[in-house]
């Protein structure tokens, strides 16, 4: 939701407006989202049917696939995890630049799916903090493009300082991130 303010006195017309710096910022970033597909099984193949030309996920900005973390901002886990995994992933979202966000799509990644084993990370939340669960298995196309504009939203509503807030560094530090 856009929070643009009432034009201040003097300053009204045709082509003027008032607005926030954090509303101008966040529109700019939730409109050109640079996701990172983390993907091992299924629900991969789902995310390059939206990729596609039927779906289209360039519609929303995330045109651009990015396969460095540092280069990136949105990270897609996509299929089942292993407990192997788990280290590895961590380390791909330790490397990416602030700020950051994380969808877990598809029920494996949510919540371990049907694989209730010793060798499967039962949510990559164990690992990784998750702003947004697309759930499915595997999830259609028009459920990852729900889950990519929820974050489209988060990124447009967030403070510039939010990151900087102690409730947030107390987040990253129950997951044992710096």
């Amino acid at each position: 939701m856009s929070t643009i303010s009432p034009p201040p006195p003097g300053v009204e017309g045709q082509g003027f407006f008032a607005t926030s710096l954090d509303s101008a910022i966040g529109l700019a970033r939730a409109n050109s989202i640079w996701p990172l597909p983390f993907a091992t099984s299924c629900c991969g193949i789902e995310f390059m049917a939206t990729m596609g030309p039927h779906y289209d996920l360039g519609r929303f900005g995330s045109e651009r696939l990015s396969f460095s973390p540092r280069q990136a901002d949105l990270l897609m886990v996509m299929g089942t995890i292993s407990k192997k995994m788990g280290p590895i992933l961590r380390n791909v979202y330790e490397q990416m630049a602030e700020p950051r966000w994380v969808i877990a799509v598809g029920a494996c990644a949510s919540s371990g799916g049907i694989f209730d084993t010793y060798s499967v990370l039962q949510g990559i939340d164990k690992v990784i903090p998750v702003d947004v669960y697309v759930p499915g298995c595997p999830p259609r196309p028009e459920q990852i493009i729900e889950g990519v504009m929820k974050i489209q939203e988060l990124v447009k509503t967030e403070s510039l300082r939010r990151r900087e807030m102690p409730e947030y560094q107390e987040l990253l530090k129950s997951y044992g991130i710096k």
